[in-house]
Order: structure tokens, then C-alpha cells, then sequence
């Protein structure tokens, strides 16, 4: 965790280009996945957001100009923007051809991933703020979540799900509630990484949660 906790430095690296930009250049040229720049961080309180919205919950967090429809794979425009706004925070705009994910906050996320852990259970990368840790699932639509979620007794309610429309802080953005990691890292590698179905991420994570007695309270 100190990866996550820990203050980054924006180094360079070998080739001139800094984590940030490098990093939103693989998401979109290699792994294919639609990214914009998010808001930063206001210049007189690293907790507040960049954004006009003075009671901000997401700050820095999130889109806002470009709006999230400008969301790109072309290499060209990410270039373009990390190369003028180099600390931008890396938003993913979830669903279609980009993974979706599951999220939960940080501390009821750690106990329900060492429940999956020892169910043997294959997860693909989970991304980890400071708050709250997102599973990263494939594609799902609204009719088969609210499918998926109808058939449970009981979901917790701080589970949030972010599919097509939404968007997720990629790793390392900075953002108002700090830095953004990797708690399961990608496999090295240029093919995109794989992730699991939503429904047996959400059946394990509910049924983790109960076991462990778990409420998950919202963050």
C-alpha cells in the first residue's frame, strides 16, 4: 500500500515522458481504452476540486473539459492534452469497448478481496484511491445489472457501479482525495488485460461481504 498512501513525484522517464502521459498512452494506443483528462486538484486546497462545483465529492476525479463524450483512443489528442495539461488526472470513460468496474470503499474492499483470494477466485486489475478500491469487469448493460442486482436478498449499499456513461480515475492520477494505484496490478504486456464477468464479481463480493459481516458503510 505504499504505493497508494505514499505522495508521488511526477518523474521523467527514460524517454522524456512523464508517468502520467505514458501511462494514458498505453490505455488508449495499446489496451484500446477511451481516456480523457480530469479536473485537477484546486491550487489552494489539495481536497478541493478544480471544478466550479465548490461541494465537489469527486475532486479532481472527474471530467469536466473536455466533457466525458470526448473520451479517445487516438494517440494524437492524448498526446496533445497530457503534453498541456501534464498533471490532468487520467479519466476512463467506462463501458463499450472499455472495461466497467465495481466499486466499494477501501476497507471492506481489502476483507472481501482476501475472501476472494482464498475462494481461488481470478481477478483481473483493481484500481485503489485512498477511499474506495474498483474492480475492473467487463462490459455489462443496465437491464443485466438491474437484472443481477433484482435477484440478491441483500447488496451493499456503498457497492457503486460504473458502466457505460460513467468513468473511473486510472493509475497514477492525482486527484483531491489523493493518489489513484494499482491494487492488482496489469500483467506486463500490450495486449489489453483481461477482466471477469460482472455477475461473478458482484455474486462474490455481496457473498464475501455477509460472510465476513461486513456492513461496508458509505465513504
Amino acid at each position: 500500500m505504499r504505493e497508494i498512501l505514499g505522495r508521488r513525484r511526477r518523474l521523467l522517464r527514460g524517454d522524456g515522458q512523464s508517468e502520467l502521459i505514458s501511462a494514458a498512452l498505453t490505455f488508449a494506443k495499446e489496451w484500446q481504452w477511451p481516456v480523457l483528462p480530469g479536473v485537477t486538484a484546486h491550487p489552494q486546497g489539495h481536497s478541493r476540486c478544480g471544478c466550479p462545483d465548490q461541494e465537489c465529492t469527486v475532486p479532481g476525479a472527474h471530467p469536466f473539459d473536455p466533457g466525458l463524450l470526448a473520451a479517445t483512443t487516438d494517440e494524437r489528442m492524448v498526446r496533445w492534452w497530457w503534453t498541456n495539461r501534464p498533471a490532468a488526472p487520467i479519466i476512463l470513460a467506462t463501458g463499450g469497448a472499455a472495461p466497467c468496474a465495481v466499486s466499494l470503499p477501501a476497507l471492506p474492499a481489502a476483507d472481501a478481496l482476501a475472501a476472494l483470494d482464498r475462494t481461488g477466485m481470478r481477478l483481473g486489475p483493481v484500481v485503489a484511491s485512498p477511499s474506495r478500491w474498483a474492480i475492473l469487469v467487463k462490459p455489462y448493460s443496465m437491464e443485466q445489472l438491474g437484472e443481477l442486482l433484482y435477484a440478491k436478498d441483500f447488496v451493499p449499499g456503498s457497492l457503486r457501479f460504473h458502466s457505460e456513461g460513467g468513468y473511473l480515475a486510472l493509475p497514477p492520477s492525482e486527484t483531491g482525495q489523493g493518489p489513484v494505484g494499482w491494487q492488482r496490478a496489469p500483467l506486463p504486456g500490450s495486449a489489453s488485460p483481461w477482466v471477469p464477468d460482472v455477475e461473478a464479481v458482484v455474486d462474490a463480493v455481496v457473498e464475501a461481504l455477509t460472510r465476513t459481516g461486513v456492513s461496508a458503510p458509505e465513504m
